[in-house]
């Protein structure tokens, strides 16, 4: 079971906290795991030359921008859980992940059949942040498997509430259930 937690969040606080507290229950349960920091990865925008998709190169993969991206292609088409993190900015997706998300056009289609859960960060309200996850991975025919959401203003606020904690421990138990189903 190889499951990658992808972290949308341009600093380390509530976002990278919670999905590192979720892989960690899910490595306690068999699962190879792994955290992909994409502040830390050079990602260009899609420029939308579609080359992805001319000629049926979207179900090679490839993309004629050369990026982290490339070397990440190859681990999320290996997986078999993806769990999206991103603080939640005006109600959305950070631009991070998005941008990340726009740059998965070239293999979307081999995404089919994975599972995808979601974890989302807000000062206020989470908005349309967890829907974002859910209609990107209903596009690309992804088995939406659940969220955790979370109120925080502070970096380090959640790692001090227990509900979120449980909360996350449940989720890791029903993707480790839906892996091994």
């Amino acid at each position: 079971m190889k499951v990658i937690g992808i972290c949308g969040s341009p600093r380390r606080g509530n976002t990278e906290w919670m999905l590192i507290r979720l892989l960690e229950a899910m490595a306690r349960r068999g699962a190879d795991t792994e955290l992909i920091l994409l502040r830390r990865k050079k990602i260009k925008g899609c420029n939308g030359c579609l080359n992805c998709e001319a000629g049926g190169k979207a179900r090679e993969g490839i993309c004629t921008i050369q990026d982290d991206m490339q070397e990440i292609y190859p681990r999320l088409l290996e997986a078999d859980c993806l769990v999206f993190g991103t603080p939640v900015y005006f109600e959305m997706l950070s631009g991070l992940l998005k941008n990340f998300i726009d740059r998965t056009c070239p293999i979307w289609p081999r995404l089919e059949g994975k599972l995808l859960a979601g974890i989302a960060v807000a000062e206020e309200g989470i908005g349309k942040a967890v829907d974002n996850l859910r209609t990107y991975g209903s596009v690309c025919g992804m088995r939406w498997s659940g969220y955790v959401t979370a109120l925080a203003k502070t970096p380090k606020q959640v790692t001090e509430d227990k509900k979120v904690d449980k909360k996350l421990q449940q989720l890791a138990g029903r993707l480790i259930g839906l892996l091994n189903a």
